[in-house]
């Protein structure tokens, strides 16, 4: 197994730069702060930038915590990867990632500015300064449901190729939970007023009669007690109104809807 290391300033793109990285020299495996990334999927661990401050954050993507670090070393031992990208800020950190997943020793360590040019690192930089977000080499849906209820932005990157069709490299830009700009709250009454909008825009819907929200770490799950006016196509109705709960609140407010459930209640 061959170890790779991308090191640079934190803000400077590394994650940005990963993909392309471990497209050109073949590697298979990313880690990232915490997690082990590979085809465009999170295999295991869990991310830093869902700590809830920055120590937190820098233990977290050390591999300090035993189950985290035993759950990442018994993924890539089941895959059994020839080559592992290991992302950080120095030399130290990525040969103590190394050691702590009990790696073989780094055999090229990479720097960001070999890969990014001044001008890219600069943008990096002033993203994460003036809006505190960090990139993830994964694509959002493989996110959704454990970033549920933070700021996220897909980014498609669109590379020229040997092929007729230019390469498509998908990362995610979230706003971790430690950002310098301060935490958020959404109250459950700004979600239900999400839904009674959706059942003002409904012209079969005459009202809400109960709502409530269960809401857990992978994201929330909304009960919805309906009134419809008599001789409406109930099925159809309650369905369309389900459907429209979900993408509002998810849209709205960037939590992971698990599902919307619609009892209706009476006909008017």
């Amino acid at each position: 197994m061959k170890i790779y290391a991308l090191v640079g300033k934190s803000g400077t793109g590394k994650s940005y730069q990963a993909l392309s990285v471990c497209r050109d020299r073949g590697i298979q495996l990313i880690i990232d702060d915490g997690l082990l990334i590979g085809k465009n999927k999170v295999y295991a661990g869990k991310s830093a930038k869902r700590a809830g401050t920055k120590v937190g954050a820098i233990k977290t993507a050390l591999f300090t915590e035993e189950e985290h670090r035993r759950q990442v070393m018994e993924e890539i031992r089941r895959r059994e990867p020839s080559s592992i990208l290991i992302l950080g800020t120095s030399e130290g950190m990525v040969e103590r990632i190394a050691s702590r997943l009990a790696l073989p020793e780094i055999s090229q360590i990479i720097r960001i500015e070999e890969v990014s040019e001044e001008k890219d690192m600069q943008a990096a930089l002033r993203q994460r300064r003036e809006k505190g977000k960090h990139a993830i080499p994964v694509p959002t849906f493989q996110l959704k449901r454990e970033f549920s209820g933070y700021f996220m932005d897909p980014l498609k990157i669109f590379r020229k190729s040997g092929q007729r069709r230019p390469m498509v490299e998908e990362r995610t830009e979230v706003r971790p939970t430690y950002s310098y700009l301060g935490g958020y709250t959404i109250s459950e009454k700004a979600i239900f007023d999400i839904i009674r909008w959706e059942a003002v825009l409904s012209p079969q819907v005459v009202k809400t009669a109960r709502m409530s929200i269960d809401n857990s770490e992978g994201g929330l799950l909304i009960h919805v007690e309906l009134l419809l006016v008599y001789g409406c196509a109930v099925r159809e109705i309650a369905e369309d109104f389900q459907q429209r709960v979900d993408k509002s609140v998810s849209s709205m407010t960037a939590f992971n809807v698990l599902g919307v459930n619609v009892t209706v209640k009476g006909l008017l």
